[in-house]
């Protein structure tokens, strides 16, 4: 399988700058029958049965972009994966000024020594700070972590650190967020629950790496980077219920799916469940939980883009986008939704 073969021409205008106000007026694009309908994300729940479990992701994005001095030297550097407490990985740039055992001071009270050195920028940041009072000095100097289709000329506004988090955020962790979750409001939740449809969460800490593009044309050499994950034993009882009464999973974002599917195919059913994942889903998967999807439209040549052929068939997805092109649906993080069926044929 090829990398040109994920590839699709977007007209820049559609790229999203800013969210939908209110995020449930975001459109919301069908894609379950063989036609296409046009819908908001308000109709969510008239799309959704009594017994239906919808499964949302609470991680939290942290403000993990940070500008830093090695010396005299400016460091631009994106967190992307908690290693421990005091410990991440993270790009640097320029990542050549950036040796074993130097240090950056990215505040007064915030600095690091480099322990690792990877591969395209990346390095290990062992941080003066440990848990709880590492994320607060990160609060205090970073800022979110908007990705680079998003314009901000003069710096990340003040008020994407409420449009770049979702309402289910509780967990820190993430440097990116679980997109799809962006259209909730506590009213759209209300509105579920008096159509009969549960809520359970899982926790995916997403990672830098969703950003960074697919280097190989020969998708079978991709590296996934590794993402930590986590199920609870509740949100495995409420799906395996779900699933003995007939109805639906619906997983809101590729991120909640990616972490439901790895217990999958880890352990073959649904159980509590903690661990990185690095699952690479390309045409043919076969998904072993998941019946409905909720999510964004992705960039082209992305691993998103593959993971959703996967789901509701390539064709389908070729169609879909084509119509939300036409239809100038907006794309990417702050853009609109689409809902999609699990295609096993």
């Amino acid at each position: 399988m090829l990398l040109s073969d994920f590839d699709y021409h977007l007209p820049p205008s559609l790229i999203a700058a800013e969210p939908a106000s209110p995020r449930t007026a975001a459109r919301m694009l069908d894609m379950r029958g063989p036609t296409f309908i046009d819908r908001i994300v308000a109709d969510l729940p008239d799309c959704l049965n009594p017994g239906d479990l919808l499964v949302v992701n609470n991680t939290r994005v942290l403000p993990a972009r940070l500008i830093g001095k090695r010396g005299e030297a400016t460091i631009n550097v994106t967190l992307h994966r908690r290693i421990d407490g005091a410990v991440w990985r993270g790009f640097a740039k320029p990542a050549r000024k950036l040796k074993l055992g130097d240090q950056v001071v990215f505040s007064p009270d915030l600095a690091a020594e480099i322990d690792f050195i990877g591969a395209d920028g990346e390095r290990g940041f062992a941080f003066n700070h440990s848990g709880e009072a590492l994320d607060k000095a990160l609060e205090a100097t970073g800022v979110m972590p908007l990705p680079p289709y998003i314009p901000r000329p003069d710096g990340v506004r003040d008020d994407d650190a409420d449009h770049y988090q979702t309402m289910f955020a509780a967990h820190n962790g993430a440097v990116a967020a679980p997109t799809a979750g962006l259209h909730f409001t506590p009213e759209l939740m209300a509105d579920l629950q008096d159509r009969g449809v549960a809520v359970a969460d899982v926790t995916l800490h997403v990672g830098a790496g969703t950003f960074l593009p697919v280097k190989v044309e020969d998708l079978s050499e991709h590296k996934m980077h590794l993402e930590w994950g986590e199920i609870s034993a509740e949100t495995a009882a409420a799906i395996n219920r779900t699933k003995a009464e007939g109805g639906k999973v619906v997983a809101v974002g590729t991120t909640s799916l990616r972490i439901l599917e790895s217990c999958f195919r880890d352990h073959g059913d649904t159980r509590a469940y903690q661990a990185e994942t690095d699952l690479f889903i390309l045409p043919g998967f076969k998904f072993g939980v998941v019946d409905v999807l909720m999510t964004n439209f992705h960039l082209p040549k992305s691993t998103l883009l593959m993971l959703i052929s996967a789901f509701t068939g390539k064709a389908h997805v070729d169609a879909a986008y084509a119509h939300a092109i036409a239809e100038n649906y907006r794309f990417f993080s702050y853009g609109d939704a689409c809902l999609m069926e699990r295609r096993d044929d």
